[in-house]
């Protein structure tokens, strides 16, 4: 079995009086986890109540191990999540956090060696330290490199994007994210990834479009979904289940298509449902198998 290191952040998200378990390279560990693939998570929290709480969630769900780092210094991160009208999050995150500050250690080392494929995300590299123990990591090691775009507004910088996008393989983001990354085209959604690909020589690009689908260019080809219908509960972690999907069917070499029809699936399920990580329900688990 293929095995996937996902590297970033690991946080609370409060909803007014609730908190849970959050991060996109958690959320993105515990989907492809409950869809069966071989998963390990790395990040760093801080030695204070919410981390212990942190470590005890990670453990229940098998995501637990000397890969995730602990800080007597920096806080654990807690997110104040935000809904609009229409159930769109938005975050404020504080800063510096525990996860600022992830660093490069023979553990992590030797398992971004054995990893087939790493997932990592823009926010986790806002500071210097954890960013520069990513780049370490990809540098050493052979794996697929599939970066989540993921853009939070102000933690990232346009170098910083390009940077990690020019060490991908595969490329994920949604449409907002293209059009602020993909810059003098006049054409539709298709010829910007056309440019995006040919400045960075990826060999994937998605690019979901929330209730519409997503589209993908792979091998030279164009493959599009139109998404599936569904009742929004909140969008909080519909794209990280989405690339979970992806991810675990392009490891394993189904066709594009269907991979891009599971990942739309899950995608939508996790929008009827509220926060990030519900059980799946039995169609969710009969169309993964």
């Amino acid at each position: 079995m293929k095995s996937i290191l996902s590297f970033g952040e690991v946080l609370w998200d409060a909803f007014g009086d609730e908190k849970v378990a959050g991060g996109a390279p958690m959320n993105v560990a515990l989907h492809l986890a409950k869809q069966g693939a071989s998963v390990a998570f790395a990040s760093r929290v801080g030695a204070d109540a919410s981390g212990f709480e942190l470590i005890e969630y990670l453990t229940k769900n098998n995501l637990y191990s000397e890969l995730i780092q602990q800080d007597e210094e920096l806080p654990t991160c807690e997110v104040t999540v935000q809904l609009d009208e229409n159930q769109q999050a938005t975050y404020i995150i504080p800063e510096p956090v525990s996860w600022d500050n992830i660093q490069t250690d023979t553990i992590l080392t030797s398992a971004a060696q054995k990893a087939s494929a790493i997932l990592f995300g823009s926010l986790a590299c806002r500071e210097e330290n954890t960013r520069n123990t990513l780049l370490n990591l990809l540098n050493e090691t052979i794996a697929l490199k599939v970066f989540d775009v993921n853009l939070r507004a102000p933690h990232y910088t346009v170098s910083t994007i390009e940077n990690l996008a020019a060490r991908a393989n595969i490329i994920k983001m949604n449409e907002e994210e293209a059009g602020l990354l993909i810059h003098g085209s006049n054409g539709g959604l298709k010829e910007k990834m056309t440019k995006f690909r040919k400045k960075y020589q990826v060999q994937t690009i998605c690019v979901t479009r929330g209730e519409n689908g997503a589209i993908v260019w792979h091998d030279d080809e164009f493959y599009e979904h139109p998404g599936y219908k569904t009742e929004v509960v909140d969008t909080v972690g519909a794209g990280d289940s989405f690339l979970a999907t992806f991810m675990n069917g392009l490891l394993n070499k189904q066709p594009m298509q269907q991979v891009l029809e599971k990942a739309c699936a899950v995608g939508a399920y996790v929008t009827g449902k509220r926060g990030a990580n519900p059980e799946y329900d039995e169609r969710i688990k009969n169309l993964l198998k």
